[in-house]
């Protein structure tokens, strides 16, 4: 049989025809995997390529060259793999050949930069079209057209410099009154005195908006006060509450309320820490509770903050406010005003004060006059030098506060500079800004005189000790009326219109269920003849979960034990009556949210449980069993808009 192989040159080495390599990678000149041979006049030359052709070269395969470290047959590939143990298998039909692999060069900082293709611009923007006719074309304007182009200009120039304008001078105004108010401020010596959470305070809900100042005057004997007659530190030490005023302005702003009190007030002092009036500070040393004490003295021991306990446990008000003034700074206000016009009857002369007014008739008093005018208390022709005293102080305050409030210090700013300046130098307070009294000033502009009401403490006489002894009846009147905003002698206050509403129409009655008893503020008041009823009653309702706001004696009558309620407020009465034996239930509008229980003479001095939450109750209704004390007759009161001599 012949060999369908193509004869050639015989193989090197004597290996037969079939070993000849399957690969020739990495020669040069060698045929590549496509078959394709490269020009022959590409080829490298070869040592072998001068030799002689060899018999039977048919010149298509080309010169064999001799075999090189590249040439790899069958016999070793196998040999090869079944020496380094692979499970691989070969093809039978195609070897296993390694396929040229591209060389890349290393990266490094000799390597040249990649040639980067620049960014495609973006399209431009379609230029907008003209609208309307060229300028050119445009018909020429007139004079009269062009003066009024001019015209527009200049107005729209002037209108935003003014707005501009107008806008810096805002910002500076405001920044020069934020710095005034801050520097005014800052005059204020702050001093501890309140006490808002007392337990003393009377239907804290119906005070609720008010505004309650309490007012001092101090006679100290030390510094710039002794200069302007005040005394000498032999004669009194430390300082006292020479004049004691109390002012309420209600959350409406409808009115003014300022009640005197005597400096010679007997009043049970409160548990008290000394003050050092010369620091302004509390030394830490407690003193305890004292009866038979003058209210003056008060002060004098324990400070701003024994006065405001003891007037707030005597008004049962909210004292929100204090403002302590002495001598000096009294005198240096009215001079910065301009004197206060004062009027008298007839001469006003002091056994120790000397001749104060020894013209009668209305006169303009400087500082140092007007000191003593309201200090004289050893006026023969007055009888009870204290009330004299706390008179004339009733009078010239409200002329003080109409020369204050008037124009004339309003609108010169030297003027109102001075006063605010000389206010703060030698006033203590707490809780008192400038900011707050602007305001408070704005919200009483349209107040009238009429509504604006002295009232004085009334007493029943004096004890051995000379103590004013206070009608707590009387002054329990005064302070409910304060409360529940009720008219007030010799006021003149304009009511408040109303439009008329259509009556509603009557609606079923719903039953009446009781409520939780710990959503019920509750105050109880004695109104019978056994002392500590109240806190004993109170005691017990709390146990219950009642929650007791305030304990005292009612300021009144009643004829039995009542449950006193504000209109929605019907339930939570009904569930306190349900706790009471033989208690009813009365219908008090000016009670706001709080719940009053009064104790009867028929009180049994027991209570019981509540009945339970969401149970119907049907309680006992009355009309007109309690009353509340009426004011004294003679009650010493005046009116701001009285301007009469006297």
């Amino acid at each position: 049989m012949g060999d369908d192989r193509e004869s050639g040159p015989s193989v090197p080495e004597g290996r037969a025809p079939w070993e000849r390599p399957l690969s020739s990678i990495g020669r040069n000149g060698a045929i590549g995997r496509s078959g394709q041979r490269p020009p022959r006049s590409e080829r490298p030359a070869t040592p072998d390529s001068e030799s002689p052709p060899q018999p039977g070269d048919s010149g298509r395969l080309g010169k064999r060259s001799p075999r090189n470290a590249d040439t790899v047959s069958v016999a070793e590939l196998v040999d090869k793999m079944s020496r380094s143990g692979s499970t691989r298998e070969v093809s039978a039909d195609r070897p296993d050949v390694e396929e040229p692999t591209e060389v890349i060069a290393p990266v490094t900082d000799s390597t040249p930069s990649p040639t980067r293709t620049p960014p495609t611009p973006p399209p431009p923007h379609a230029a907008p079209e003209p609208v309307g006719a060229h300028t050119a074309d445009r018909p020429a304007l007139t004079r009269l057209a062009m003066s009024r182009v001019r015209r527009r200009r200049r107005v729209r120039v002037i209108g935003r410099s003014i707005v501009s304008l107008v806008a810096i001078l805002a910002v500076a105004l405001t920044g020069v009154v934020w710095g005034y108010l801050r520097n005014t401020d800052q005059g204020f010596l702050q001093v501890a005195a309140l006490d808002p959470d007392s337990a003393d305070v009377v239907d804290a809900a119906g005070q609720y908006g008010d505004e309650t100042y309490l007012i001092v005057g101090t006679d100290t004997r030390t510094g710039a006060s002794g200069e302007v007659g005040a005394g000498t530190v032999a004669d009194a030490e430390g300082a006292r509450s020479d004049t004691i005023m109390l002012v309420n302005i209600p959350a409406d702003r409808s009115r003014v309320v300022a009640v005197s009190f005597p400096r010679d007030l007997d009043v049970t002092r409160p548990e008290c820490e000394q003050f050092d009036n010369d620091t302004n500070t509390y030394t830490g040393e407690m003193f305890p509770e004292a009866y038979g004490d003058k209210l003056n003295a008060t002060y004098a021991l324990g400070g701003p903050k024994c006065l405001v306990k003891t007037i707030q446990k005597i008004s049962g008000l909210r004292i929100g406010h204090f403002v302590g003034m002495d001598f000096a700074g009294f005198e240096s206000m009215v001079d910065e005003v301009g004197g206060v016009e004062v009027c008298t009857a007839q001469p006003l002369f002091d056994y120790e004060l000397g001749n104060i007014l020894p013209n009668v008739g209305t006169q303009r008093v400087d500082g140092r006059t007007a000191l003593n005018y309201v200090r004289a208390r050893n006026v023969e022709s007055e009888g009870n030098g204290d009330y004299g005293r706390i008179k004339r102080q009733q009078r010239f305050l409200s002329s003080l506060l109409r020369s204050a409030l008037s124009n004339n210090v309003l609108l010169d700013p030297g003027k109102l500079n001075g006063f605010v300046n000389a206010f703060t130098s030698d006033t203590f307070v707490e809780n008192v800004k400038t900011q707050d009294l602007v305001t408070l000033g704005r919200s009483l502009q349209n107040v009238d005189a009429g509504a604006v009401t002295f009232l004085t403490i009334p007493t029943t006489g004096t004890n051995d000790y000379g103590n004013e002894i206070p009608n707590d009846d009387a002054i329990g009147a005064i302070f409910r009326a304060i409360i529940d905003d009720a008219p007030l002698p010799g006021e003149e206050r304009a009511e408040p219109v109303t439009p008329e509403e259509p009556a509603p129409a009557a609606a079923p009655d719903a039953p009446l269920l009781a409520v939780d008893p710990g959503t019920v503020s509750l105050q109880v008041s004695n109104a019978s003849d056994i002392a500590g009823m109240a806190q004993t009653a109170s005691d017990e309702l709390a146990v219950y979960g009642f929650q007791i706001l305030a304990v005292g004696n009612f300021s009144g009558t009643a004829a039995q034990t009542v449950v006193r309620y504000s209109p929605d407020q019907e339930a939570a009465a009904a569930t306190v009556a349900s706790a009471i034996p033989g208690a009813a239930i009365e219908l008090a509008p000016s009670l706001n949210n709080v719940v009053e229980v009064v104790l009867g003479s028929n009180y049994p001095g027991y209570t019981q449980y509540p009945t339970e939450f969401g149970t119907e109750i049907d309680p006992t209704q009355v009309e007109g069993t309690t009353q509340s004390a009426p004011l004294p007759e003679d009650l010493s009161y005046t009116n701001a808009a009285d301007d009469t001599c006297a």
